[in-house]
Parts: C-alpha cells; structure tokens; sequence
C-alpha cells in the first residue's frame, strides 16, 4: 500500500492526529475475550447491577409524558438545576446553574474540553496512571500529553507535586487530574488541590478535574473536590458522570461545571457534537440526582466489600503486590516476573478465562501493571480469584 513521508495512506486522507490514533488496550483484550462466553470479564468500569427500578421508571413516565423531543445543548433546566442544588448541597459551596452544562456522559464533557482548549502544539501535564481517553482527546486535537507519574509504595499512592509542576511548559495549557483515580484508587487531598490550584492561578492554567468517582470513596464521607476550593471565574473545570454513582453506564448521561463564561463555548460545541443528551435519559437523571442517595450508600458499601475480599485475597497471593485503594472500584497490582503487562493479560485471559487490564494502557507508571474491576458480586469475584490463583500464586 502507497503511503506518503508521514506514514499515511494517500488513498485515504485523513488528519495525521486521527490516523496516528491508538486502539484502546482495554478495548483490545475485551474484544478477544468477548465471544468467549466462560469469560469472567474484568477488564471494563461498569457494575454488574442494573440500572434501579426507581430510575428505570422515571424514564418509562418521562416516554408515556412524550418527552421525545430535542432539549436545549446545555441540557433541560430541570436537571441542571438540580446539579446545581446537589453540588452545592454536597460540597457546602454555592454552585450556580450558569456553571453547568449536561453532556453525553463524561466522554462527550472531554471532548468538548479539549476542543475548547487545545490547539495543535499545546500540552496537558496529566498525573499519571490514568484512564486514557482524555488524553487521547488531546491528541486528536493536535495536542500533546506530558505525563507526571504517581510513585506506589505499601501504603498507597502518592503525586510529587514539584514533579508535576516542572512537567509544565510553555506549551502547556491545563493540568489534568482524576481523583479518586482510575486505576490506581489514589486521593488527591485538599492541601494538594489548593496547590495545584495555586500554581495554575499563577500560570494562568486550566485546571481539568475528572471527579466521576468522587462518591466511591471507602474511608471518608467524600472525596475533595476543586469545586470546595476555586471560585466561580477560576479555569477549573470538572468533570461528572451518572455512570458510576448511580449504575447508568449505558444511558450516557454527565456534566461539566465550568467558569460561567466557558459554559457558552460548550453550548456552541455540544451544538457540533450530539447537540444534546437523551431527553429520557435527563429525566430519568434528575429522579436519580434527588431521590438516589440511598442507593449511592449502598453501592458504595457493596463496593466496600469487594474492595475488602479483592485486598485480602489477591493482594495475599506470593506474586502479587497492591497498595489497598482508597477509593474507586479497582484494584491495580504488580506481578512478579511480569515484564509486559498486554501480553500478561493475554495470557491471563487464555490460561484462566478471566479478563483483566493490561496497566500499559494507562499511561507511564502503569507499564507493568494490571488492572482489576472487583465492582462485581462477593460470588462472582470468589470464581475470578479461583481461577487466577494458579498463575498469580505460584
């Protein structure tokens, strides 16, 4: 096949950033793995509860009142307002509905953020390990991501703040956080927040925090959020889904809150993307916000208690070495001997039929890593650590 100086294939002109684009690893070892029906799969960020019935059915009453149509970009003010009330309730600071914007779930809100902010030559600085995908927006949009690694030692993860702020350059646009982290369970704490608040004040830097499992927290009523800490016209963006909190993976359904005079880009962008969420969805959405704390406490301690069973029995186990996650619903662990994390999970994957994460595709500092999704029943997770318990404690 032809191709021109830089690798592409002249038949089909597409934009570099587009053709240079990486296969998800994750994505890759579950499509192998998928067809396999004994496969335990492991590998994907989803509950393994459906949807609840009182949410299921805000959305059946939200269809037979015929709310099919179109909504405005930012999303129907009903549930932006009760965002607004929710945030602010939780984080016991005013969160005005002129900082919110409904998205498509958090992806949709990523999207967006990047093409908001990123132009070709930019760089984010992300503390890494981290999911990928923000980052490969980045890349889409011409930017480059410079990476800051958390270190791991016995007792949890840790971000070196002076590490993460010589990352940053000229170039850089925005500093990128998720906490409580995927894959890693780390917290970021509010010391560490005010810091990096100040320092991107300072630098006239965005902020963009991905706080979709900022309620899966095990040892504290809440993870520390920016949004307790920046005022309104700050650069700090953060972003939210329905997806964890309330086991709506499938409807996808989020938000952003943003500074009031960014919340209008948004609403032009949406326009140029899906232009709005599913009507029932966002219905079904604000049931879920108002009447859903009592399932948010239950979850939370159903995931508490896999957290517990995946600690004591994985990380007992003679090749594995896990700090406990604080946070999340994900265990991310080492094996002895195990140099090349894809090609382990494959293994895994062949030899045990459970699916796990391969660390690499979480960026640096996971290189030699697996990641675990234990938000699963006692049971289901009893047969996965059965089955693994051959390869990983021998």
């Amino acid at each position: 096949m032809p191709d021109t100086q830089d690798g592409r294939d002249p038949t089909l002109p597409i934009r570099l950033q587009v053709g240079e684009l990486e296969d998800s690893l994750i994505r890759e070892i579950a499509h192998k793995g998928m067809r396999d029906p004994d496969i335990i799969p492991l590998w994907f960020g989803e509950p393994d509860l459906p949807t609840p019935s009182f949410i299921i059915s805000a959305a059946d009453q939200a269809l037979r009142a015929g709310h099919t149509f179109y909504t405005p970009n930012l999303g129907i003010a009903v549930l932006r307002e009760t965002l607004s009330k929710y945030m602010s309730d939780l984080y016991k600071s005013r969160i005005d509905v002129d900082r919110v914007a409904v998205t498509a779930a958090a992806m949709n809100g990523m999207m967006m953020i990047a093409e908001a902010l990123i132009d070709p030559g930019d760089n984010i600085v992300a503390a890494t390990p981290v999911w990928p995908n923000f980052l490969r927006c980045v890349e889409i949009m011409g930017g480059q991501v410079r990476m800051a690694p958390l270190a791991a030692n016995p007792s949890g993860w840790q971000l070196d703040l002076d590490q993460l702020f010589a990352t940053c350059n000229q170039q850089t646009r925005a500093i990128y956080i998720n906490s409580p982290n995927n894959p890693t369970g780390w917290v970021m704490t509010k010391e560490e927040q005010r810091a990096v608040l100040d320092f991107c004040r300072q630098r006239g830097l965005w902020v963009i925090s991905d706080e979709v499992y900022a309620r899966i927290i095990y040892d504290d009523p809440l993870a520390p959020s920016f949004l307790q800490n920046a005022e309104p016209e700050d650069l700090v963006i953060v972003i939210n889904s329905f997806s964890k909190s309330w086991a709506m993976t499938g409807w996808r359904l989020g938000w952003i809150t943003a500074p009031p005079r960014l919340i209008p880009i948004i609403e032009r962008l949406n326009e140029y993307n899906v232009a709005s969420p599913s009507t029932v969805a966002q219905h079904a959405g604000v049931t879920a916000v108002r009447d859903g704390e009592f399932f948010v406490t239950s979850m939370v301690d159903r995931y508490r208690l896999a957290r517990d069973i995946i600690h004591q029995r994985l990380g007992s186990m003679s090749r594995v070495h896990m700090p406990k996650p604080a946070a999340a619903f994900y265990a991310f662990f080492t094996v002895d001997g195990m140099t090349d994390s894809r090609r382990f999970a494959m293994q895994i994957m062949q030899n045990t039929k459970v699916g796990l994460a391969p660390g690499l595709a979480f960026g640096a500092g996971g290189e030699n890593y697996l990641r675990i999704c234990y938000a699963k029943s006692p049971e289901f997770l009893g047969v996965a650590l059965d089955r693994l318990a051959p390869m990983l404690d021998a």
